[in-house]
């Protein structure tokens, strides 16, 4: 049983509360997405261009429970970039802001609040198989064709999981950080609305004072954000602000640099707040393992135990269980929050589920005496200089410490390393890389760059490095 079928036992309670103020309860958001979904009036693809607001979330609601399929894209998305997922994927319909339709041959069938519904004229030529419920990017992708495909059951699992792990109730206010079409934000979206709690929706950063503005007003709750938010906590002095009706803060979206972690587990412990850490990836939906937050500063590298109803493992090259603690190996989760697969193209859209419950994350772990699990690197971010195997995610979190704000890339023939800050400074980023690190410096090369190009989620884009 999925959860948005069952909303209507919160009929009466506030569901969406939005930056003026003004607020939905659960009936009135469930008779406005039926009613959108009504207008589509079958199963079908839907582009639902989505920020965090009224509408994306009404719809997103409407499209689940009537079976129709959503693909969750920004309304940030480069123009030409749509156009390409709109000729890969071929929607029946798109949901979005009005502005976004101007100079495009849809037909206008149903407008709701700033949104229109519009059909797209594209005549199917593909199915969608009876398990897909929505599709997702991939968090670094931003405009690729693969969009990871997640089923019903994915859903509600990891919904259920995280409401048990959290404590999630009726009483908690999420306000929102994090955009509602990754991954992420949408778990917080998902889990609050099945425990009949409320959602804070903002576009606001945590550096405009809006965000903190709103957060007393409604009496949030709780919030979560990637590293790159709880570095700019730090520079704001987080632990100066009033914000009394906090219970608890969550993190994922990339590992927290371990000494930064145990500042925010000292501020939180000063403010009464639970600091609770969680490592997951779309193609687990969301999460699949979190950090007691009583034993955060204790394991301050680690990302903890799996979710309740998954199981972690470590595999060797030949794919074979490792057993022994320390050793390291490629972490492997089970569940049933895992995904159906990708999509590449909309033929894909028909295929049942391809992993069975089985993803090989990428990453490379090890695991304690006690089954806390560490990510010690990206399989495929590692490079080999002069015949020393570098490893990009440990050299950024050394640079980070040391107060350099980089992006490491680059073959194995050059490591190249992208430095936000001042030229006066390149100087001392390349002493250490030579002298500390001992790398030669003539495999190394640091370029200084404005901003490192992020995502909406704060996640570097390495894709996107001026290389």
């Amino acid at each position: 049983m999925t959860y948005f079928n069952h909303l209507d036992k919160y009929a009466e309670q506030i569901a969406l509360v939005d930056e003026s103020g003004a607020d939905q309860t659960y009936a009135a958001i469930l008779a406005d997405g039926d009613e959108i979904a009504a207008k589509i009036g079958r199963r079908c693809l839907v582009f639902l261009n989505c920020s965090n607001c009224f509408e994306s979330v009404t719809a997103y609601l409407g499209c689940l429970r009537a079976g129709v399929v959503p693909v969750l894209l920004s309304t940030s998305l480069d123009p030409a970039l749509l156009n390409d997922l709109l000729d890969n994927y071929r929607p029946t319909f798109v949901f979005g802001p009005e502005a976004m339709f101007r100079g495009r041959d849809f037909r206008e069938v149903f407008r709701f609040r700033e949104y229109l519904l519009a059909a797209t004229g594209y005549e199917p030529d593909y199915g969608l198989h009876d398990d897909l419920a929505l599709m997702l990017t991939t968090s670094g992708s931003t405009g690729s064709p693969k969009l990871v495909r997640q089923s019903y059951r994915n859903i509600q699992a990891n919904t259920e999981s995280i409401i048990e792990y959290l404590g999630i109730s009726l009483e908690d206010r999420a306000i929102t950080t994090l955009p509602m079409h990754y991954t992420y934000g949408l778990s917080i979206l998902n889990s609050h609305l099945a425990s009949g709690a409320r959602v804070i929706l903002t576009e606001a950063s945590v550096t405009d004072r809006a965000f903190w503005k709103l957060l007393r007003e409604e009496q949030a709750t709780t919030f979560g954000g990637v590293p790159y938010i709880y570095e700019m906590l730090k520079k704001l002095r987080f632990e100066t602000m009033e914000t009394p009706s906090l219970r608890y803060l969550t993190q994922a979206g990339g590992r927290l640099d371990a000494v930064l972690l145990r500042e925010l587990c000292d501020i939180c412990e000063d403010k009464g707040l639970r600091f609770i850490v969680m490592y997951g990836q779309t193609e687990a939906t969301a999460r699949m393992s979190w950090l007691p937050w009583e034993r955060a500063r204790e394991k301050s590298e680690s990302i903890g135990l799996a979710i309740p109803g998954g199981r972690f493992w470590l595999a060797d090259e030949e794919i074979e269980p490792i057993k022994e603690p320390g050793m390291v190996g490629e972490l492997v989760y089970d569940g049933p929050n895992v995904t159906l697969g990708y999509a590449e193209s909309r033929h894909d859209l028909a295929r049942g589920d391809e992993r069975g419950g089985r993803l090989f994350t990428g990453d490379l772990a090890k695991c304690d005496e006690e089954g806390f699990y560490y990510i010690v690197g990206r399989k495929k971010r590692f490079l080999k200089l002069f015949g020393s195997r570098i490893n990009l995610d440990e050299l950024e979190n050394l640079l980070n410490r040391e107060g350099y704000l980089c992006a490491c890339t680059g073959s194995d023939d050059q490591l190249v390393i992208f430095f936000e800050g001042l030229d006066e400074q390149r100087a001392q980023v390349e002493l250490f890389l030579s002298e500390r690190l001992k790398l030669n410096r003539g495999g190394f090369k640091v370029r200084l760059i404005q901003a490192i190009p992020r995502n909406e989620a704060g996640k570097m884009l390495y894709a996107a490095l001026p290389l």
